[in-house]
This record gives C-alpha cells, sequence and structure tokens, in this order.
C-alpha cells in the first residue's frame, strides 16, 4: 500500500464522521429556478445534452437515435420543462403507454421494418402539460410586462441620434417614432424592451438594415439606404421578433399569425351585418407638443387640451378651417415646435421642454398667429414621415365660402395664343439667367 494510501485509510478509521463527499445544501426558493433556468436541454432518454439554442439537433437526435417524434413542438410554450416532465414519466412507465406507435417499411421484411413514437397533444396528459406551460408563460410574460411598463429606472441610447433618454421605455420609443419615423408599436404591446432594442441595435452594428436586412459596406450607405428606401421599420416575417410583442403569448396551440388569420375570417363571414356604427381607430398618432400617443384622435384632442391647453377642435370650428387648412396649421405648429421657435412670438429655446413652459405660462399655446403665417402652400408637405395625426382629421366641414376660399397654388394660363405664351413665360427670364450665369464661367 503506498504511503498516500495509508494515509487515507489512517484518517478514515480515526474519524468515522469524514466527510468523503461534497454535500448539498438545502435547495432554497431560487434553486429550482435556477435548475429550470438552465440553457442545456437533455435527451428523454439517454444522458446527450444539447443548449436550449440547438433545439432541432436534440429533436433530430431523439428520432435517428430513439425513434421519438414530437408533434407540433414549436407551439410549445417551455421546451425544457416540457422535455423534462417527459424524460420522468418516461422513466416510470413504457414509452407506449403514451405515445402512438407509427410501423415504417410494414410491407418490408420484419427486420428492415421500424418503429416510430409520436408524443403529441391528442394525449390528455400532453394537452394538459401545454395548457399549464401556456399559462405559467403568460403569467411571467404579463408580470414582466406590468414591470416595464411602470419602470422609470430605464436608459437607453436612440440607435439613430445617439440622444440618451433616462425614466420610462415610452419615451424613448415615442422618440424614434416621432423624430425618426421608426415605429416597432405601443409600448404597451411590447415585452423584454431591453433585449428587442439590444438585438436592434446589433443588426444596426453589423451594417443590416432592419427591413430587408441586406449588409451595406458602411454606415452612411446604410443610413441612406434605409431613408430612400423608407426601411426605417422592422422585417414582420422575421421570427425573431415574436417574442417581443404580446399578442404571440395570447392563445395555446395557436401563433399571432393564426389568431389574426381567425379574426380576418370572422370579419368576411360578418360583411352582411350593419357597421354603421364602426369607427376607425388609428395607431399611434402623436401630440403635437409632446411625445404622447393616443390610439384615437379624440383621446389625442383630449390630451392636448388638459396638458397644454390646446383646443384643436375649438380652433378649428373658430377659425372654420376646412382640411386643408389644419393639414397646413399641424406641419407649421409641428414645424415650429421642432425648432423649438414659439410660433406666436418666435422666440428660440434651447430645448423642447423649455418652449413648451413658456408657451403654456405665456398662453402663447392657445392662440394661433395670423393666417398669413401659417396658411402657406409650403405647409402642404408633412414635417414628419407617416404622420398618423394628419390621416384622421376631419374633413366632415369641408366646405368652403367666399370669406374663406383658399389661395391655390396652382397658376392658370390662356393658351390660345401660345406663340405669346412662349414670350411671355416665366420660364424665358429663368432661362435667360441660367444662360448668362453659365457665361461666366
Amino acid at each position: 500500500m503506498s504511503n498516500v494510501a495509508k494515509r487515507v485509510a489512517s484518517f478514515i478509521s480515526t474519524d468515522t464522521e469524514c466527510i468523503l463527499e461534497p454535500l448539498s445544501l438545502p435547495e432554497g426558493p431560487g434553486g429550482a429556478a435556477a435548475v429550470e433556468s438552465s440553457p442545456y436541454v437533455p435527451c428523454i432518454f439517454c444522458k446527450e445534452c444539447y443548449l436550449l439554442a440547438e433545439q432541432n439537433q436534440l429533436l433530430k437526435h431523439m428520432i435517428i437515435e430513439h425513434k421519438l417524434v414530437i408533434a407540433d413542438v414549436r407551439l410549445v410554450a417551455d421546451f425544457r420543462r416540457y422535455i423534462l416532465y417527459w424524460k420522468k414519466r418516461f422513466a416510470e412507465q413504457p414509452i407506449t403507454d403514451f405515445c402512438s406507435v407509427i410501423r415504417t417499411n410494414s410491407e418490408a421484411p420484419l427486420e428492415e421494418q421500424d418503429n416510430y413514437f409520436l408524443l403529441c397533444d391528442v394525449l390528455p396528459e400532453d394537452r394538459l402539460l401545454r395548457e399549464q406551460l401556456q399559462q405559467k408563460r403568460l403569467r411571467e410574460i404579463l408580470e414582466q410586462q406590468q414591470r416595464e411598463r411602470y419602470d422609470t429606472s430605464f436608459r437607453s441610447m436612440c440607435m439613430f441620434c445617439d440622444q440618451e433618454f433616462t425614466g420610462n421605455r415610452s419615451v424613448l420609443l415615442n422618440h424614434m417614432a416621432r423624430e425618426h419615423a421608426f415605429n416597432i408599436g405601443l409600448p404597451d404591446n411590447i415585452v423584454n424592451c431591453y433585449e428587442f432594442l439590444a438585438v436592434l441595435q446589433e443588426k444596426l452594428d453589423n451594417l443590416q438594415c432592419l427591413y430587408c436586412e441586406k449588409v451595406f459596406r458602411d454606415k452612411n450607405t446604410l443610413k441612406d439606404h434605409m431613408r430612400k428606401k423608407q426601411h426605417r421599420r422592422i422585417n414582420a416575417k422575421n421570427k425573431e421578433y415574436d417574442k417581443f410583442y404580446i399578442i404571440n403569448y395570447l392563445e395555446f396551440g395557436k401563433s399571432w399569425e393564426e389568431v389574426q388569420s381567425e379574426d380576418d375570417r370572422e370579419l368576411l363571414c360578418n360583411l352582411e351585418e350593419d357597421w354603421s356604427d364602426w369607427e376607425e381607430h388609428p395607431v399611434c398618432a402623436v401630440c403635437l407638443f409632446c411625445e404622447q400617443q393616443a390610439d384615437t384622435t379624440e383621446k389625442l384632442y383630449l390630451h392636448m387640451q388638459k396638458s397644454h391647453g390646446f383646443d384643436f377642435p375649438k380652433i378649428k370650428s373658430e377659425h372654420g378651417l376646412n382640411f386643408y387648412q389644419q393639414v397646413k396649421l399641424v406641419n407649421f405648429i409641428r414645424r415650429e415646435i421642432h425648432h423649438c421657435r414659439c410660433y406666436n412670438c418666435q422666440e428660440k429655446f434651447q430645448s423642447k421642454g423649455e418652449l413648451i413652459s413658456h408657451m403654456e405660462e405665456t398662453k402663447d399655446i392657445t392662440f394661433l398667429p395670423p393666417r398669413s403665417t401659417w396658411d402657406q402652400p409650403q405647409y402642404y408637405f408633412p414635417t414628419y414621415e407617416n404622420d398618423t395625426l394628419l390621416c384622421t382629421l376631419s374633413d366632415s366641414e369641408d366646405l368652403i365660402t367666399e370669406d374663406q376660399s383658399e389661395d391655390i397654388p396652382v397658376v392658370s394660363e390662356d393658351i390660345s395664343s401660345l406663340k405669346a405664351l412662349k414670350q411671355s413665360s416665366v420660364l424665358n427670364q429663368l432661362l435667360y439667367e441660367e444662360n448668362k450665369s453659365q457665361e461666366k464661367f
């Protein structure tokens, strides 16, 4: 016996309470969660383990090595818990107690036939397990969403202007929708916002377009592409984004596309019903003075009246504004606010917050400047892309009287004398000035 062995034997003989193996502390409240949150998933039948991200490799292994097929696995809410449950159950009872047997090559000799086992939700126990996992995940997701809704410790940079935002996540999301026409949806429809933004930022850092997902050679080329092609939005067909939207967790056994298509079919089946009380609810109409959003114009008008003292319906009625004048007024106000300039006294400020405080204190926000200031053709053009408010302006009072007739920026010329028209056309003067400037060079 070696000296080391003798020492160990001597130690054991003199201390009968010696510890030969590590002990395990009592499992605390976080113990089970820690096990469940492991990144590895074991095979149901053997000791093979795969990363959760390699789910398809595990499924392939179980089909090839153990002849097990799991039906509709993409609809299992928690794949790891599902596998752990059936690993335990298969150790307790034969697989044939749970699975349907599918025989392949049934007409071939017996030695060439194979038996595959199908595990699906036709089995009541499997169905119940899937429902419980779905309900558990839904509770967790709703709790996470609730925490994010009221979280005031949020801190993140804008992906397009590098401005930092703190407080609530809605501040950043509303900023990107308003200032950069990048709208990923209402904040309350999104969950795991930090991870979502990190995924999008990583794509931009890799010079990848968020919509068409092409990769470009440099940042400026990517920015020009997304702006010119209007690709400042995400690719709805990319399944990577599904987990960031609440709708994808709502109904057991169905993807959000199926839920949505069922809604469409229901609409088609009810075409003959009376739709006289149906109202369209636009999404993400943004306040003229802050980043508050609302899903209807009525809510937005109420917000502007209560929070800023700006009563849009009253102003429209008092000034007799038709649809096109409302468009010009909205674009005018948005442009002035964007430049941090009071549209009444023309004083400029360092930030929008200072500007709004000034306008609310002086009541400049409640009165319009002279009509000639904002009723200009240049304000036909939107200040912001995809300004939902412009699409929801009412044209029910779009009747032009003699006192409020609009100067249409179109000049009609008499073409009965084409020669005289050519001689007097304003283009002649422009052409003359162009030729004169070229002669200098």
